[in-house]
């Protein structure tokens, strides 16, 4: 299953404040230029260059206008008009944690135009100076002791933050088990479910003797992306 992230909820923020209702937001696109040195030593008749500057493409705004929007679509046009260069932030969904943060100014700004029967739009391109930062905050994810499966499981490897992929092997006759996580902010939930720290998860049916049963931790921050953990929870064979 593709673990791709809907982009509804993107937001840009101008100077402090969010613009109000854009629907498309290009992200920044970092180039660089090639910068020739071929010469007449250079190899096998090949042409020869090396990596020259990088430039951080134009961020484009498109949306509905809106008249009341002072501080946000307007402001854009009267920071053009002062040449003013100030501070753009495009944040992803909270589900990625992610923005592109960087210094710009607006290029071009554009109320309308207007149809017969349709909405006013609303356009922008900010063109960004210097180096933009691309930022994802990630939840902390669990801390000791981490987790524990009844039923005297054998987890490898040891159990740790930094590690996402376990199996864990439990007698022949176990038909469930239970896992106790712990993390010390976030929500944590087992298989979709929500489970408090340091507390067991409702009991996790197994399948048969010989085969594996996934079994899913998820920790997850306000506006942080989450951390998961995946558990393969074996029978022995019988």
């Amino acid at each position: 299953m593709s673990s791709a992230v809907h982009s509804h909820g993107t937001t840009f923020n101008w100077d402090g404040v969010d613009i109000a209702e854009i629907d498309t937001i290009n992200g920044i696109e970092v180039t660089m230029s090639s910068v020739d040195v071929t010469n007449h030593q250079s190899a096998d008749h090949f042409t020869e260059s090396i990596p020259g500057l990088l430039t951080a493409g134009d961020v484009s705004l498109v949306g509905n206008y809106i008249y009341s929007d002072t501080t946000g679509q307007q402001a854009l046009l009267t920071d053009m008009l002062a040449r003013s260069v100030k501070t753009g932030i495009i944040t992803f969904p909270a589900s990625t944690g992610t923005t592109w943060t960087f210094s710009g100014y607006p290029t071009a700004c554009k109320i309308g135009d207007a149809t017969v029967d349709g909405k006013i739009p609303f356009t922008a391109t900010i063109h960004p100076t210097g180096k933009p930062t691309l930022a994802t905050a990630t939840s902390t994810g669990l801390t000791t002791p981490f987790f524990a499966i009844s039923e005297s499981a054998v987890i490898t490897p040891d159990p740790a933050n930094d590690e996402y992929d376990y199996v864990a092997t439990v007698a022949t006759e176990i038909t469930s088990v239970t896992v106790t996580p712990t993390a010390t902010a976030g929500t944590i939930t087992v298989n979709g479910n929500t489970v408090a720290t340091g507390e067991a998860s409702s009991a996790i049916t197994l399948g048969a003797a010989g085969t594996n049963t996934t079994v899913t931790i998820v920790v997850t921050e306000t506006s942080k992306a989450p951390v998961t953990y995946t558990v393969r929870v074996a029978r022995a064979s019988s």
